[in-house]
């Protein structure tokens, strides 16, 4: 353990409307401590997510207040105001040059947020662009993310149906299994169909990249197959890529005669930056059971169903229609935990001997940096603002001071080495 830490990470509290989670737990502070990094949590931070303040001083963090907690070398968060405009604005003075702050950032859904946050002087960097690659598998966090989702989904469901999951035999009669359907089989999806199957349901699940068969039928499912000309239905990194109008209306008609006979449907089909493609009609709902229920994890974006409202929870002839935006924070204690871990593997990833090293030859690097040195640098983000390529003055990436005051630096790599490649799916998919 190194006895005089070289960078100091901060932990504020959340304050974005509804977040119980936490960026780091108690548990994961001494891999920091080995790492040559001290901790400060802002008092309270973790206490919604069941982590009390003790427990961070029993692991050797310093409980300060929030200005503390951002005047540290590095920040982390779960939403960081790029994701969290609103209540998370007057963290934007907060912040300063030879910084770093790494969290959530919704950068393809907010490029002028992190526009604003670049301004800083701050180096932003955004765990959700990790790219889907092997090495970089601890630290993602939407996957991590959507496997509580789609386990949450399932019990939100459950509670709001007017029927059990499970066959049961009694002397009452046998109450038969319900019938759940689940639409996009990612990781929400697949964790989905594994805790509704676990739960005793009868499990159906759709893609439209039939590769996942093998996934969707290995954790308990019947795999629906479609006949549809998906095309190139998967991009390089495994991931569903955003089909045509022409595509989904077929589908839809498809998948009314599936929908009809269900109780529950769970849809996971959500595209950064995007609108959520419309998969659920008002039509198809309208042939649903009474009693039946959607969970629609794409919400945010619009909603793969037609009448879903965010955050809300509506019912239309019968069917109990539900919007949420943020299951992983209603889990926020396991939630927590997982974040964690991935963003301590992330942040030890990119610190060595107790500085930042800029390796822009990385490809977990290059994808995940936004913005440096006052300017938004990702070439996708840069696009959407309609900026020209970086100059080169900015093709050097600087860290935070060590403590002689100088920076490491490193090299960017040339114009277009990296696209700015980013999964599509959020912590709802």
């Amino acid at each position: 353990m190194a006895e005089d830490p070289q960078l100091t990470v901060g932990v504020p509290t959340e304050t974005f409307p509804g977040e119980a989670r936490v960026a780091l737990v108690p548990g994961v502070l001494q891999a920091l401590s080995k790492a040559g990094m001290k901790t400060i949590v802002e008092s309270g931070a973790g206490q919604a997510a069941g982590f009390p303040d003790a427990e961070y001083e029993e692991k050797g963090a310093t409980i300060g207040t929030r200005a503390e907690a951002f005047g540290a070398d590095v920040v982390l968060q779960v939403q960081t105001f790029g994701a969290n405009p609103e209540k998370g604005r007057d963290d934007l003075s907060l912040m300063r040059k030879d910084q770093v702050i790494i969290g959530l950032t919704d950068p393809l859904g907010n490029a002028a947020g992190v526009q604003e946050m670049a301004k800083t002087g701050a180096t932003i960097l955004s765990i959700e662009l990790m790219p889907r690659i092997t090495r970089a598998q601890s630290m993602d966090v939407l996957s991590s993310q959507a496997t509580v989702g789609g386990y949450k989904a399932v019990l939100v469901a459950a509670a709001n149906m007017p029927k059990m999951f499970p066959m049961l035999t009694t002397a009452a009669g046998t109450v038969r299994p319900a019938k759940v359907f689940v639409i996009g089989a990612g990781v929400a999806g697949l964790q989905a169909i594994a805790t509704a199957k676990r739960l005793g349901a009868v499990v159906q699940a759709y893609d439209v990249r039939a590769a996942v068969k093998e996934q969707v039928v290995s954790v308990g499912a019947k795999f629906v197959e479609m006949e549809l000309e998906a095309g190139e239905a998967e991009d390089k990194g495994g991931y569903a890529k955003e089909m045509g109008e022409d595509f989904l209306r077929k589908q839809r008609e498809l998948m009314t005669s599936v929908v009809e006979n269900i109780d529950v449907v769970i849809t996971t089909a959500a595209i950064p930056g995007k609108k959520s493609p419309v998969l659920i009609t008002e039509e198809m709902v309208k042939k649903m059971q009474p009693g039946s229920v959607i969970v629609d994890l794409a919400a945010e974006r619009g909603g793969n169903c037609e009448l879903t409202k965010a955050n809300e929870t509506i019912v239309v002839n019968d069917v109990t229609i539900m919007g949420p935006t943020n299951l992983p924070a209603t889990v926020p204690y396991h939630a927590s935990s997982m974040y964690a871990k991935n963003l301590v593997t992330f942040l030890t990833h990119l610190v060595k001997d107790g500085a930042f090293q800029w390796d822009m030859e990385d490809q977990i690097t290059v994808e995940t940096l936004l913005a440096r040195d006052g300017e938004v640098v990702l070439p996708r983000l840069r696009e959407a603002l309609g900026l020209e390529a970086p100059s080169a003055a900015t093709a050097e990436t600087p860290g935070p001071a060590k403590p002689d005051g100088t920076a490491e630096l490193r090299v960017a790599p040339p114009e277009g080495t990296s696209n700015g490649a980013v999964k599509p799916e959020t912590a709802a998919s």
